[in-house]
């Protein structure tokens, strides 16, 4: 289940406002599918044709475009812009036509190649499709054009916590990612693997849109499982990256399922410490998804108002020594105070739930943490939205 997707050949996509029949992606650039050369690409640009991207489906990353117009002609200049030594770049050229667009890729030493382009049309996809998948081809045309005829390969399996878990790796990217294969019932299987299926796609498209000037950066990205029960999951998903700004950056981040539903759970699902019914506001999980329907002002407040000052205390009972004791050199951590509890990663444990502070890449040193760990017997005492049989 979700090991490929359907091969499609000769596929370019591009965006501009002359014609407003073309498939529009969620981002509002316009999608058209077509050749440099003979080569099959995708490109896309925004509205107004002033920047803009392509991939080479051989190859699938990124090459940036910046774009101005000269009356109809659109001119779309591929990669870093000429620096102050006058180096010039790869440069498209392209004049309307009734279904697209036709012009000429010329390289700076002077080589000249055919473009043709067309209105992108995808395929429905089939009800057996990755919802996660299902999501691109709605709202991200141009990325899920990227993934079409990539296919994973079979890894390693293992058993964790009594479940047995089959690996999978994407080979051109060489992202990784799990799904469980016993363990659970068919159904429950379904659902949990449609998320963890979804966070290896998405690792591969973060990969191929990863570029720095122009140019293909770095993208890494791993999971591991964490803890697994009939009624919860935890596992960690790591990032490590450079795409672009003033330093390369590496974080954690966990993956906390409801394995009876195969939904995301939020800390406000199973922890609540403010008044009323638990807000429940989604995070935003992967690029596309929908806003939640909880006002974000109003969750700012407890966040900030009313669970961190809480966790704070109760860090400060269980923890007293590590909450007040500050990093070596330079780095004062400041668990004690109230902000790196606002949006604090969480994940569950044997003995309860384990916290981990946020805090910019600059103070990275104060993010990870032995210690942390709310006891399941508080966490009672305060449950949340969600109803969960926990130890």
């Amino acid at each position: 289940m979700f090991k490929g997707l359907f091969r499609l050949t000769g596929i370019v996509v591009l965006v501009c406002s002359t014609f407003s029949t073309a498939l529009w992606a969620e981002n509002g650039t316009q999608v058209y599918t077509g050749t440099v050369g003979k080569s099959p690409i995708v490109l896309e640009v925004n509205a107004n044709g002033s920047e803009g991207r392509y991939f080479y489906q051989k190859y699938r990353s990124d090459l940036v475009l910046t774009g101005n117009r000269e009356g109809e002609t659109l001119i779309l200049d591929e990669g870093s812009q000429a620096d102050d030594e006058g180096k010039t770049v790869p440069q498209i050229r392209l004049h309307p036509k009734p279904d697209g667009w036709s012009g000429e890729w010329t390289s700076p030493q002077g080589k000249v190649l055919k473009v043709e382009l067309q209105q992108a049309k995808l395929p429905p996809v089939s009800a057996e499709t990755l919802p996660y998948l299902v999501r691109l081809h709605d709202k991200a045309p141009y990325e899920y054009l990227r993934l079409q005829g990539l296919k994973l390969k079979q890894g390693r399996t293992e058993t964790f916590m009594g479940y047995t878990l089959q690996w999978w790796g994407e080979p051109q990217t060489k992202m990784e990612g799990f799904e469980v294969v016993s363990g659970y019932t068919a159904e429950t299987r379904q659902r949990i693997n449609q998320q963890l299926m979804a966070r290896l796609w998405q690792g591969v498209v973060g990969h191929f849109g990863c570029y720095v000037d122009g140019k293909q950066g770095y993208y890494n990205q791993g999971i591991q499982p964490l803890w697994m029960t009939s009624s919860v999951m935890s596992a960690t998903i790591s990032f490590e990256y450079y795409c672009g700004g003033a330093y390369p950056d590496q974080y954690n981040e966990a993956l906390n399922l409801d394995t009876r539903t195969g939904k995301v759970l939020t800390l406000d699902d199973v922890l609540w410490v403010g008044q009323g019914k638990p807000l429940h506001f989604e995070q935003k999980i992967y690029d596309y998804d929908e806003s939640s329907s909880e006002s974000s002002a109003v969750y700012y407040d407890y966040r900030s108002k009313e669970l961190a000052p809480w966790l704070v205390a109760q860090l400060l009972k269980l923890y007293p020594k590590e909450m007040t004791t500050t990093a070596e050199g330079e780095n004062d951590c400041g668990y004690n105070d109230d902000y790196p509890w606002h949006y604090p990663d969480w994940y569950f444990t044997e003995k309860g739930i384990k916290l981990e502070p946020s805090f910019p890449h600059v103070s990275a040193v104060c993010r990870n943490i032995g210690w942390g760990v709310l006891p399941y017997s508080l966490i009672k005492q305060h449950p949340g939205g969600v109803a969960l049989q926990l130890p």
